[in-house]
C-alpha cells in the first residue's frame, strides 16, 4: 500500500528501509517469555529423533540386505548320521566346484549344538534324540539374484533330493517388510511435524497481527509497504525459530545418542548395523536451518496474506 505523496520524502528518511533494530521496535518481542521458541524447540528435538530412527532403520536395512546377498543354506536332514555325513561331504564337493558358488562351509556339529541349546534342552547328547540336520553354509559369487538361487536349488536336489536350500535373505523378509514400515511411519511423523511446526508459527503470526493492528495501521499511513511490515515479523520469527532451533537440536541429539548407547548394549549384530553414518549427522544437524526457512517463509505468506484483507 502506498503512502500519500506529502508523506514521501519524509517516508524515505525516516521509515526506509524498515530493517534492524529499528524496525523491530516497532512491534513488542516476547523473545524467551513468548510460547514460540519453546514450541520449536520441542518440534525440532522431535523432528531429530524421528529422523534419526529413520536414518539408522535404513542403514539397519541396508547392511542387513548387502550381509545376506548371494547367501543361501543348503540344509540336509538324515536321522542316520552316516547317511548324513555322506551326503553332506557329496554336496560339499558339489557346491566346491560350481562356478557360480564363490565358497561353501560345512557347520561344524559343535556350532550346531550351540544353535539349537537355548531351543532344547534335552541332556548332553541332544543328537540321540533329535535329528540334527547338516548345514552348509553357501556364498554365491557377487551380483547373484534369484536366478542363480533357483539354479542351485535345482543342481542339489539333484544330487540329494533330500537336500532344501534356502535363501538367507528371504529369513529375513519379514523383518525387512517391518523395518520398511518403520521408515514410512518415521517420514510420515516428520512431516506431521513440519506441518505442526508450520501451523504454529502461522498462529503466532496471526496473533501478533491482531495485537499489533493500531501499530500497523499508522505505519500503512507513514507509507510502510506491506513487505517492510512483513519483514518486521519475519526477522521476530527468525530470532525465536533460531533459538528454540538450537535448543531443540541439543535436545534431540542428546537424546538420540542416549538411546544409541542403549540399543549398542544389547550387543546383537544386527542392531549394530543400524549406526549413524557421518551424512546422517550431518543432514541431522540440517534440520534446525529448515525449521528456521519454513517459520520464515510462513510467517511472510501469513503476514502479507492477512495484510491484503486488514487494509
Amino acid at each position: 500500500m502506498k503512502g500519500p505523496p506529502v508523506l514521501a520524502r519524509a517516508v524515505e528518511r525516516g521509515l526506509k528501509p524498515f530493517r534492524g533494530e529499528r524496525a523491530s521496535q516497532l512491534v513488542p518481542q516476547a523473545r524467551l517469555s513468548g510460547p514460540m521458541p519453546w514450541v520449536i524447540a520441542i518440534m525440532v528435538a522431535l523432528t531429530a529423533i524421528a529422523a534419526a530412527a529413520g536414518l539408522a532403520l535404513d542403514n539397519l536395512a541396508d547392511r542387513a540386505r548387502g550381509e545376506l546377498a548371494g547367501g543361501a543354506t543348503v540344509q540336509l536332514l538324515e536321522a542316520n548320521p552316516a547317511r548324513r555325513d555322506v551326503a553332506a561331504n557329496t554336496l560339499l564337493r558339489l557346491l566346491e566346484s560350481d562356478q557360480a558358488v564363490e565358497s561353501a562351509r560345512l557347520v561344524p556339529e559343535d556350532e550346531l549344538k550351540e544353535l539349537i541349546e537355548p531351543w532344547l534342552d534335552l541332556g548332553e547328547d541332544t543328537t540321540a534324540t533329535v535329528p540334527v540336520p547338516a548345514l552348509i553354509d553357501v556364498q554365491l559369487v557377487s551380483g547373484s539374484g534369484d536366478a542363480a538361487v533357483a539354479q542351485l536349488r535345482e543342481r542339489v536336489r539333484a544330487a540329494v533330493p533330500s537336500a532344501r536350500v534356502d535363501a538367507q535373505s528371504s529369513w529375513l523378509a519379514p523383518v525387512f517388510s517391518a523395518l520398511s514400515s518403520l521408515q514410512w511411519m518415521a517420514i510420515a511423523l516428520v512431516v506431521l511435524l513440519a506441518l505442526t511446526s508450520v501451523a504454529a508459527v502461522w498462529l503466532a503470526s496471526r496473533n501478533a497481527l491482531g495485537t499489533n493492528r493500531k501499530t500497523i495501521e499508522i505505519v500503512h499511513l507513514l507509507g510502510g509497504t506491506d513487505k517492510q511490515i512483513a519483514r518486521i515479523f519475519q526477522r521476530s520469527i527468525a530470532f525465536d525459530a533460531v533459538l528454540g532451533g538450537t535448543v531443540g537440536l541439543i535436545l534431540g541429539l542428546v537424546a538420540v545418542v542416549a538411546l544409541g548407547d542403549r540399543f549398542a548394549a544389547l550387543e546383537s549384530g544386527m542392531v549394530a548395523g543400524g549406526g549413524l553414518r557421518l551424512s546422517d549427522w550431518i543432514l541431522l544437524a540440517a534440520i534446525p536451518f529448515a525449521g528456521v526457512a519454513i517459520a520464515i517463509l510462513t510467517a511472510r505468506i501469513t503476514v502479507l496474506a492477512a495484510l491484503r484483507r486488514m487494509l
